[in-house]
C-alpha cells in the first residue's frame, strides 16, 4: 500500500495436525496476524483425515499437496516420517520446520541433502526459553572450563520413546562447544552399577519418564565447593507451538539453507 508498510503473510502448512501438538500449532497460527494458516496433513489412516478444521481447511493425507500452497511447512510428527515430508516440502518448493526429536545421523544427513534446496530448520525444541538456555549453558562452559563437572538431567511424558530427549541432547553439544570438544568423545548415558570414576571432561545424562511433564531441563556445573544449575520447565506444548510459529514466520522466504532457533533470536 502506498505510503505505508505493507506486512507480508506466511501461509503456514502443518503436518501431525491431528495430534496434541498440531492442535497447539493450529492455534497458534490463528493467533498469529502475519501468518496465514494454509494447509493440514496427517498419515493416511488417521482418524483426523477428511475432518473439516474450517469453512475452508480440512486435514488430508498428502503433505505434498499442501506444500505447494505454503510458504512454511511445520513438521511435528515422527523420524519414521521426516523422509517423506522433506521430499514434499523440497516438490513443493517450500521451506520447512523440523521440530521432530528422536532423530540419528541418517535423518540429519537427509535433513543436509534437503537444505541444499529449500530453507530448513532444524531444532530439537522450539521454546525460545530453551533456545536462551542453550546458549547460556555454551558460555558458562566455556567459562567454567573442565575443573567443573557438567550433569543433564531431563523429565519428560510416560509417552516419550526417545532417551535422551532431544533437547538434552541439544544442550550437551552447547556444553560441549562451550569446551571446543565434540559431545560423542565426552558423552556418558546413564550410570549402573559400581564402574570407574567419573573422568574429566565429561558429560552425563540422566533421563526420567513419567506422568504428563511436558519438559523439564537441567544443566548442574558442579564445582569444588560451589554449584550453578541452568534450568528450563515446560508448563504446555503451547509454547513450543509458539516458538514454532515465530521461527515460521522468520524462516518464510528465506534462501535454501540450514537454520536454527539461535539464528531465529538473533543470537
Amino acid at each position: 500500500m502506498a505510503g505505508g508498510n505493507t506486512q507480508v503473510t506466511v501461509k503456514v502448512g502443518i503436518l501431525g495436525a491431528g495430534g496434541r501438538m498440531g492442535a497447539a500449532l493450529i492455534a497458534a497460527v490463528g493467533a498469529t496476524p502475519e501468518l496465514q494458516l494454509a494447509g493440514l496433513a496427517e498419515r493416511a489412516g488417521h482418524p483426523a483425515v477428511g475432518t473439516k478444521v474450517s469453512d475452508r481447511l480440512t486435514v488430508c493425507a498428502n503433505a505434498t499437496a499442501i506444500a505447494h500452497n505454503c510458504d512454511v511447512l511445520i513438521d511435528f510428527t515422527s523420524p519414521e516420517a521426516l523422509a517423506d515430508n522433506l521430499e514434499a516440502a523440497c516438490a513443493g518448493k517450500c521451506a520447512i520446520l523440523v521440530g521432530t526429536t528422536g532423530l540419528d545421523a541418517s535423518h540429519h544427513a537427509k535433513i543436509d541433502r534437503a537444505a541444499r534446496s529449500i530453507a530448513v530448520l532444524q531444532a530439537a525444541n522450539t521454546s525460545l526459553g530453551v533456545t536462551v538456555m542453550a546458549a547460556l549453558v555454551e558460555r558458562a562452559a566455556a567459562l567454567l572450563g573442565t575443573d567443573w563437572d557438567i550433569e543433564i538431567a531431563e523429565l519428560h511424558h510416560r509417552h516419550k520413546r526417545d532417551a535422551p530427549s532431544g533437547t538434552a541432547l541439544a544442550l550437551g553439544v552447547a556444553a560441549a562447544s562451550g569446551r571446543g570438544v565434540a559431545l560423542a568423545s565426552v558423552a556418558k548415558r546413564g550410570r549402573d552399577g559400581i564402574g570407574p570414576a567419573r573422568e574429566a571432561g565429561e558429560i552425563g545424562f540422566a533421563s526420567l519418564r513419567g506422568g504428563s511433564a511436558a519438559g523439564d531441563h537441567s544443566v548442574l556445573f558442579a564445582g569444588e565447593g560451589e554449584r550453578l544449575v541452568i534450568s528450563h520447565h515446560a508448563e504446555g506444548r503451547e509454547l513450543f507451538a509458539r516458538g514454532a510459529v515465530r521461527a515460521a514466520a522468520w524462516l518464510g522466504g528465506k534462501p535454501a539453507g540450514r537454520y536454527t532457533m539461535a539464528q531465529v533470536l538473533g543470537l
